[in-house]
C-alpha cells in the first residue's frame, strides 16, 4: 500500500514556486519559559513536501517548536501559519486577535505528530487505537475505518498485531503504532519528536525504516527533530541546525554534513559524529 495525502502536491497541479503558499510558514515566534527564552524570534517557510530534519544540542529549541505547531504551547509572540492559514489567531484590520477552539481544531487536523513517548491507550487494541481519532474526529464509519487503520498497521509492517494490545508489544512496535495513528488522520504535514530516544537500540532502525519509507514514498511535509543523524542527512532534503533558540544553520544535507557555514554546526557535528 502506497501512502497519500490529501494535499495539492499529490494531484501534480503544483504552483510556481514563487507563488506556491508554504506548507508551514513561521513569524517571529518566541517562547520563553520564565527566565529560560526557548525561541528567540524564528523565522521559517517550510514549503510543501519538504522533508526538514532539526538538529542541535538539547535545549536548543528544536522540541518547544514543534510543541508550538502543535497548539500544545502557545507562543509569546509570532505567528504559525498552516498553509497560509494562521494557527491559533485570526488577521483583523488591528493585526491578530486569538482564535476560536473550534477553528484551531479544524486547522490543527492538518498536522500530525509523534513523540518520544507512545501515549497508546492501553485498554485498546492496536487497530482501536489507529482508528479512535478518524472516527471520533473526522467522524469517519467504523468498518471504513477499521480497513484503513488495517492497512496502515500493515505499511508499518504490524499487521499480524491487530488485534493485541500495546502492552504486548515491543517499544519500537508500539513506536509504530503510533505512527500508523498519526498518518490515520491524513495530516498535510507531520512531527517527529525524537521519535526514537525513548527505545532500546536494537528497536531505533525498525522506526526509523517506516520513517524513511513514508519520507520515500509519500508528498507529506515532514519535520523531524532527531539526533540520529546518518537518518537526517538520507531523509531530509534540509537540515536546520538551531542554537540557543534560534536557526543558526540552514542548508541542504550535503552542505550541512560536508561543509557548514557556521563554526557553532562544525563543532556540533564534530562532537556527535565523533561520540
Amino acid at each position: 500500500m502506497e501512502l497519500s495525502t490529501p494535499s495539492a502536491v499529490d494531484t501534480g497541479q503544483l504552483e510556481p514556486a514563487e507563488t506556491q503558499i508554504p506548507a508551514l510558514s513561521i513569524r517571529g515566534l518566541t517562547k520563553s519559559f520564565g527566565d529560560n527564552h526557548v525561541l528567540r524570534g524564528v523565522d521559517l517557510d517550510i514549503p510543501a513536501g519538504q522533508k526538514v530534519a532539526f538538529i542541535g544540542r538539547s535545549g536548543s529549541g528544536k522540541t518547544t517548536l514543534l510543541r508550538l505547531v502543535m497548539t500544545l504551547e502557545r507562543p509569546d509572540a509570532g505567528v504559525i501559519e498552516v498553509g497560509g492559514v494562521p494557527l491559533g489567531v485570526r488577521r483583523t484590520d488591528n493585526g491578530y486577535v486569538p482564535d476560536s477552539r473550534r477553528h484551531i481544531a479544524e486547522v490543527r487536523r492538518n498536522i500530525g505528530m509523534v513523540f518520544q513517548q507512545f501515549n497508546l491507550f492501553p485498554h485498546k487494541t492496536v487497530v482501536q487505537n489507529v482508528m479512535e481519532a478518524p472516527v471520533k474526529v473526522l467522524k469517519q464509519p467504523k468498518d471504513e475505518a477499521r480497513a484503513a487503520a488495517v492497512a496502515l498497521l500493515e505499511k508499518v509492517g504490524l499487521g499480524h498485531k491487530v488485534d493485541e494490545h500495546p502492552s504486548r508489544l515491543s517499544g519500537g512496535q508500539q513506536q509504530r503504532v503510533a505512527i500508523a495513528r498519526a498518518l490515520a488522520m491524513r495530516p498535510q504535514v507531520m512531527l517527529f519528536d525524537e521519535v526514537t530516544s525513548a527505545l532500546d537500540p536494537e528497536m531505533v532502525g525498525e522506526v526509523l525504516n517506516v520513517i524513511r519509507d513514508i519520507a520515500t514514498e509519500t508528498s507529506m511535509t515532514m519535520l523531524l527533530v532527531t539526533h540520529e543523524m546518518r537518518f537526517a542527512r538520507d531523509v531530509a532534503n534540509r537540515v536546520i541546525y538551531m542554537e540557543d533558540g534560534v536557526v543558526a544553520e540552514d542548508s541542504p544535507p550535503e552542505v550541512i554534513f560536508e561543509n557548514p557555514t557556521n563554526p557553532h554546526t562544525r563543532n556540533f557535528l564534530r562532537a556527535v559524529l565523533n561520540h
